[in-house]
């Protein structure tokens, strides 16, 4: 009869060397501990993005730092007005902030030893509580108008959201829009609506009549939803900026 050894659990080896060592009330009491200044830490983290300390920058090591993170205040200005977003402090921001963005929080602290503060978000208007007057991306600057990019969450946007907000880029665009727009209307006017004859004078008077109702609507309606264009409005807090 062959003597058949037991093989060796390694986990089981290590329980005993932990159990030796630690009573399991000891552990407890320490996974508590850990778990109380994770939390800790989690909050102090949300009311720094909930309240926000205006800084001009953060302290991050430049030999651990990611450049693929780095974006500029001009860079971020441009994505803001060709899509019609808001760049602005991150206490304004009325959305959920996902648990993925405070563990990269903490990942950066820990990585570069710092505290983060003066948290910016990339969002459309309505993700943010905004004063009278859906992709959110999370930054923090870093000095002489670059910002790192910590976490980007939700969903992404249209795929013709930048199309559909061309309009509303400048006022340039804009006029240019209710040109087009009046010009096509204008051609759809039957010959000989207004007189028996139809020619060139009558088409541009006719094309003159449908821009001012345009333009009239289209400032109307301006006025009275306080909207304006996106180079205005990209960094203002206010509703009717």
């Amino acid at each position: 009869m062959k003597l058949r050894i037991p093989r060796t659990n390694i986990e089981h080896q290590l329980l005993k060397v932990r159990n030796k060592s630690l009573s399991e009330e000891k552990i407890l009491d320490e996974i508590a501990l850990i778990f109380r200044e994770t939390e800790e830490k989690d909050k102090q983290v949300i009311k720094e993005i909930e309240n926000g300390t205006q800084v001009e920058k953060n302290d991050f090591n430049p030999e651990v730092i990611d450049t693929d993170r780095i974006f500029h205040l001009n860079q971020i200005y441009r994505i803001c007005i060709e899509y019609r977003l808001r760049f602005l402090e991150s206490k304004y921001f009325k959305g959920e902030i996902p648990y993925e963005a405070l563990i990269r929080i903490k990942e950066l602290e820990s990585q570069h030893n710092t505290s983060l503060k003066g948290f910016r978000i990339v969002a459309p208007s309505s993700l943010f509580k905004l004063e009278n007057a859906d992709d959110p991306l999370l930054f923090a600057p870093i000095g002489n108008d670059y910002y790192y990019l910590i976490h980007k969450w939700g969903n992404d946007l249209h795929p013709f959201r930048k199309l559909i907000m061309w309009p509303f880029r400048t006022l340039e665009n804009f006029v240019l829009l209710l040109i087009v727009a009046s010009f096509l209307t204008a051609l759809l006017v039957p010959d000989g609506l207004f007189s028996p004859e139809h020619s060139t004078t009558e088409f541009f008077i006719v094309f003159f009549f449908i821009f001012k109702w345009f333009a009239g609507l289209a400032i109307f309606y301006g006025f009275k939803m306080g909207k304006n264009f996106n180079t205005e409005i990209w960094n203002s807090k206010y509703y009717n900026a």
